[in-house]
């Protein structure tokens, strides 16, 4: 097909203002492409930072239905189910027991092994490194002193998605020296979920307060 002067220019200008309007299109999409695409062209995606203990294995299944005292189940309120606060309080209760108990003759690694299974690793290289102070040592040994400790849970101080707080009073039977004295102290023990397993990750003078949640 011949096309005429005026044709040709009209065609000629359809075809600059076609490549302009390409042009601009990929200058202004480049940069969303290249937003999503890391290195070898993979996408780029944000890692999640360390995360605490592991929480709750499905939210408390609440209650729908009109609530009686006959038939209302706190555990369906709470992040814990009743075998986890028993197991939660039994393994605070025998923290402060074995914590308190101890012999002149006793080494740290000793101390350790009374504590092992019930706390975080990390509470026991705290607890043994307390244990280990040179002076301590030399003054139970020189007057032969043990101690047998029991303890009572008191109560509850506090709930968290991934801890509770116990109080727990430790009774101690000192002998020291040939004479014998009781000793007693409250101590709040905070009870973490470590992994699968829940262990004693804090421990304080109930009367200096703590925090609880871990996570």
């Amino acid at each position: 097909m011949n096309l005429s002067d005026r044709q040709r220019r009209f065609l000629f200008a359809g075809l600059v203002v076609l490549l302009a309007a390409i042009g601009v299109y990929l200058t202004v999409a480049a940069p969303d492409d290249e937003g999503k695409k890391g290195s070898g062209g993979r996408s780029s995606v944000a890692l999640p930072g360390p995360t605490g203990p592991t929480g709750p294995a499905s939210p408390p299944p609440g209650i729908s239905s009109a609530v009686t005292p006959g038939t209302f189940d706190i555990y369906r309120l709470l992040p814990f189910s009743q075998r986890e606060f028993a197991t939660a309080a039994d393994v605070a209760q025998r923290f402060v027991a074995a914590h308190g108990t101890y012999r002149y003759d006793d080494g740290p690694q000793t101390h350790a092994g009374r504590l092992s299974g019930l706390v975080t690793n990390d509470l026991l290289t705290e607890l043994v490194r307390g244990e280990s102070s040179p002076g301590q040592l030399e003054e139970r040994r020189r007057h032969q002193e043990t101690a047998e400790c029991t303890a009572t849970l008191d109560r509850i101080r506090d709930i968290e998605d991934n801890s509770i707080i116990f109080l727990v009073t430790g009774k101690q039977r000192i002998t020291r020296g040939g004479q014998t004295s009781d000793n007693s102290r409250q101590w709040a023990v905070t009870v973490a979920r470590d992994g699968a397993s829940l262990r004693v990750y804090a421990v304080a003078p109930a009367d200096e307060g703590q925090a609880g949640d871990t996570g």
